[in-house]
């Protein structure tokens, strides 16, 4: 399955990792978010409610282009540049091209939804 960003008029796909964090996350979508730039290498935002943590790995190592759930802050986080190991970190999903226009340092608002996979 994959995630639909919206930046204005640019649209983003992202591929999603399959654990129970990422299918928690589809539960609150679609969601509006306003991203603030976080040390000039991810934009964050905080979610409505918290994502289960069950079977997620104690951190992750994120590169350019992840999409993330913090734990600890309960935040929304996507990478545009690459980071050190971060303790609560766990993987959402993974955009598949177009991450740059993440790299401005203004704040950015963002629409994230599922995209339906057509029945044949």
């Amino acid at each position: 399955m994959k995630l639909k960003i919206t930046i204005g008029e640019k649209i983003l796909t992202a591929t999603l990792v399959n654990n129970p964090t990422t299918r928690d996350f589809i539960s609150q979508l679609p969601l509006t978010l306003t991203l603030s730039d976080y040390v000039q290498a991810e934009k964050v935002s905080d979610l409505p409610k918290r994502l289960s943590t069950k079977d997620a790995p104690l951190g992750f190592e994120p590169t350019i282009g992840d999409v993330t759930y913090y734990s600890p802050w309960n935040g929304l986080a996507i990478f545009y540049k690459n980071r050190d190991y971060a303790r609560g970190l766990i993987p959402i999903a993974r955009i598949d091209a177009g991450v740059e226009v993440f790299s401005m340092s203004d704040s950015v608002k963002v629409t994230i939804d599922i995209i339906k996979q057509e029945k044949e």
